[in-house]
């Protein structure tokens, strides 16, 4: 996904700084079966520590993050990297809930099916509770937004305290989605978010990126979480909009949509940083899907 996004100059369109490459594993599944977890555990681990380190020095600088990436997985380093700091939150965009677990599923698999569990500590400890930092996210400090009205997850989900907005929810009205989001947050802790103009952005990445000031006070002050990170896989958007992924799904929302949720939310104070991954370029062979991909990024963070 990285290298397709930023062919196209996303980078300097939205201001940003290089902030270098963080190596992923190599998808290897080995000799894994069902029941034995999820696979290439042990390689996830110590790239979610590297990218984690990357992460944590941005934020430290004071620098707003963006990570281009490919599967939901990824949310692991930031989880980890910011838990180091605090308490903070996940504002987790996607399609689907990603919240399989060995108790709710016959067996797990790759990580990103497990991304939202294995953050808010649901899982094998090799994953989630790395430093003994689990969970890395509470429950009660996650929003969930743009799964379908079908997902199988999503009553677990909410009985466990975890904000849910399906995408037809999202459609309705995507500002109001965002605007409840930041003030579930901030209701976490006495006080609330208060979301507000901010500087540009940039980013590190499993491909790339810098980053610019982050702008003013963060949720802390306004005596909220700490902060809050947020999440976009991008299959939630609808599959006629956005095919170019492993799990494209009707009944999602459009580009328009999307901008309307991101901007209040990325320009919100407690904001740190943001993950996008899951667009997959062998899917998308003319670039049609990049190009309109990458120009709701800057969009929303220019």
């Amino acid at each position: 996904m990285a290298e397709a996004v930023r062919d196209l100059g996303f980078v300097g369109r939205i201001g940003a700084a290089d902030g270098g490459y963080v190596t992923p594993p190599r998808y290897d599944r080995g000799g894994w079966k069902p029941g034995d977890g999820v696979f290439n555990a042990g390689a996830i681990a110590a790239y979610t520590t590297r990218l984690a380190d990357r992460i944590e020095r941005f934020v430290d600088q004071g620098k707003f993050v963006v990570v281009l990436g490919g599967e939901c997985g990824n949310l692991l380093a930031p989880a980890v990297a910011l838990k180091r700091r605090g308490r903070y939150g996940v504002v987790y965009l996607d399609g689907h809930s990603d919240f399989r677990t060995v108790d709710n599923s016959p067996y797990v698999g790759a990580a990103g099916g497990e991304a939202l569990a294995l953050v808010t500590g649901r899982g094998q400890a090799d994953l989630t509770d790395l430093e003994g930092l689990r969970p890395y996210v509470r429950d009660s400090d996650a929003v969930l937004l743009g799964i379908r009205a079908d997902d199988d997850y999503a009553a677990e989900v909410q009985g466990v305290g975890i904000s849910v907005w399906t995408a037809a929810r999202v459609a309705a009205d995507p500002a109001r989605a965002a605007r409840e989001t930041l003030n579930h947050l901030g209701a976490a802790r006495p006080g609330s978010l208060d979301t507000r103009e901010q500087g540009g952005a940039g980013g590190t990445e499993p491909a790339g990126l810098g980053a610019a000031e982050l702008g003013g006070a963060g949720a802390a002050e306004s005596g909220g979480v700490d902060g809050f990170w947020v999440h976009l896989d991008v299959d939630i958007l609808d599959a006629a909009l956005m095919p170019a992924v492993d799990s494209p799904d009707p009944g999602g929302i459009d580009h328009e949509q999307l901008r309307a949720l991101l901007r209040p939310l990325l320009r919100a104070p407690g904001c740190v940083g943001i993950g996008i991954g899951i667009f997959d370029p062998d899917l998308d062979p003319d670039g049609k899907y990049a190009v309109e991909l990458t120009d709701t990024l800057v969009a929303v963070l220019s």
